[in-house]
């Protein structure tokens, strides 16, 4: 069908709705009710046929199926659980029966009737009575099936399109109601950190949204202005500063789980507004942040799905203790024989050059190093790998390595090739600390947009004294991602930054 014909049915079914719903209110009929008590649900009637046979229930949800034959009807509506049929007869509800028939897929009703099984054997309910919760107006999608002559399965009006369905998500979830199940998977997955962290000790705190510096991360900001005070402001990158500063105030442990902004380019695995998990505890190192992750994804894993091994984008992952831990500079020399700690910075261009890796020039030393894991070390991190030990530039924000010169006291996650998860032994060094971020201001006066300010007030927050920290930061949306099996993170959000569509766009 082209669109011109798709079109005009379109806009023939929705005046056809337009005129059922008229037809309903000139009988009387209220087509969007206030309330309606619902008592019980899809598949507990299904699971528990026994205890429901011959009960009555109050049910309500979307029709989703009709089909009538003179003075009986049978529907399917979809309710939280899933979807049940319905039973309905001129007989039993009377002059309501021809209310019915100015119903249609995607009206919401009540039903209020008995349980019990049809003569092919589908559990049902028997209706005494319903009533319209809410019609209608544009027609669902719904998915038709053919068996063609070769006995092929042939599926038409499949609302299938990834970018409609991330543009219209309530569509996607009414039609697609299986993807229900990671969103559901993502909250048990959040409430089961709380729940963690909290039986750990740590407290859960709230740090601001609107900054006046950024900082905690190499990022880009969203900026913005407040009228009432003439300021510049920013949609927080990350929650770090924030949270240690309640760590030099006396607390020993916090987190947050917040959205953070990041005004960078979009894939699979950035989205600009994402969710990250930030925590901090006083007394501890990084080696002892690689245990405590390790213990809360197994805890989570075991909890939630039963397992810790997962069949993801067709690899077998496996979350078991220990992670493998590997070192960047010593791995990178491996693999590439460059001792990148000691190469010179033309040395690191040339060697990316031959990768294919375009230099725009302005890069830190260690950006450049940063880059050639990407595109060596990083995809071949299948399984569950902890990367230790990062040069300085990197990582302004972290303690410096006890034994090994120009690196910090850092780790990542990987999993799949994404980085899940980045940690430090915190630097609480103010006067290292200020000199860091004096280095970092000359990298963004050379060129490099993403390096950290100079942040003052954080600097004299830790001259008041922060004792040793360790800190780790979780993207959650990546985390959810792994454990669903899903290759794109807008899979796993529900409302997705998409870019405008024009006008002539249907």
């Amino acid at each position: 069908m082209d669109n011109l014909n798709f079109e005009q049915e379109y806009n023939t079914l929705v005046q056809r709705r337009h005129e059922e719903l008229k037809e309903l209110i000139e009988k009387g009929i209220l087509p969007y009710a206030y309330s309606y008590d619902v008592n019980n649900y899809s598949m507990n009637i299904k699971n528990n046929y026994e205890q429901h046979e011959g009960k009555d229930v109050k049910i309500a949800g979307r029709i989703m199926a009709i089909r009538r034959m003179g003075k009986a009807s049978f529907a399917h509506i979809q309710d939280k659980e899933g979807r049940i049929q319905i039973y309905l007869k001129r007989d039993d509800i009377g002059e309501y029966y021809d209310v019915f028939k100015l119903l249609d897929i995607g009206d919401i009703i009540g039903v209020e009737g008995y349980v019990f099984k049809t003569k092919t054997g589908e559990i049902s309910v028997h209706s005494r009575s319903f009533q319209l919760l809410a019609k209608s107006i544009k027609p669902i999608p719904i998915a038709k099936e053919v068996i063609d002559e070769n006995g092929n399965k042939i599926i038409y009006d499949q609302f299938a399109d990834k970018e409609l369905r991330y543009r219209q998500r309530y569509v996607d979830l009414i039609v697609n109601p299986g993807i229900k199940e990671v969103f559901a998977k993502r909250s048990k997955i959040i409430t089961h950190i709380r729940k963690f962290l909290d039986t750990n000790g740590l407290l859960e705190v709230e740090t601001p949204i609107l900054q006046s510096l950024y900082g905690g991360a190499t990022a880009r900001p969203f900026a913005t202005h407040h009228n009432a005070l003439d300021i510049d402001l920013y949609l927080r990158i990350a929650d770090e500063l924030y949270l240690k500063r309640l760590i030099v105030g006396g607390f020993d442990g916090v987190y947050e789980i917040s959205k953070d902004f990041r005004n960078e380019g979009m894939d699979k695995t950035h989205n600009p507004e994402f969710t990250m998990l930030e925590l901090y505890v006083a007394y501890k190192d990084y080696i002892w942040m690689m245990s405590f992750v390790e213990q809360m994804i197994n805890d989570l894993c075991m909890d939630i799905f039963g397992r810790i091994e997962f069949e993801t984008e067709g690899n077998k992952i496996n979350f078991s203790s220990p992670w493998k831990r590997i070192s960047m500079v010593d791995e990178l020399k491996n693999v590439t024989g460059i001792d990148v700690l000691n190469a010179g910075y033309n040395d690191l261009v040339k060697e990316l050059k031959k990768r294919g890796i375009e230099i725009k020039g302005g890069e830190s030393k260690g950006k450049l190093i940063d880059e050639l894991f990407e595109v060596t070390i990083q995809p071949t991190l299948v399984q569950p790998t902890f990367v230790t030990d990062y040069p300085v530039e990197l990582s302004p924000l972290a303690k410096k390595h006890r034994s090994r010169e120009g690196l910090v006291e850092r780790f990542e996650g990987f999993v799949l090739g994404r980085e899940i998860c980045n940690a430090f032994s915190e630097l609480n060094d103010p006067i290292d600390q200020k000199n860091r971020f004096v280095e970092q201001t000359k990298m963004r006066e050379e060129g490099d947009e993403e390096a950290h300010q100079i942040d003052e007030d954080y600097v004299n927050a830790m001259e008041y004294g922060m004792p040793p920290t360790a800190g780790l930061g979780v993207g959650i949306d990546r985390l959810v991602m792994l454990l669903t099996n899903q290759s794109s993170i807008r899979d796993v959000l529900f409302f997705p930054q998409m870019k405008p569509q024009k006008k002539n766009e249907t």
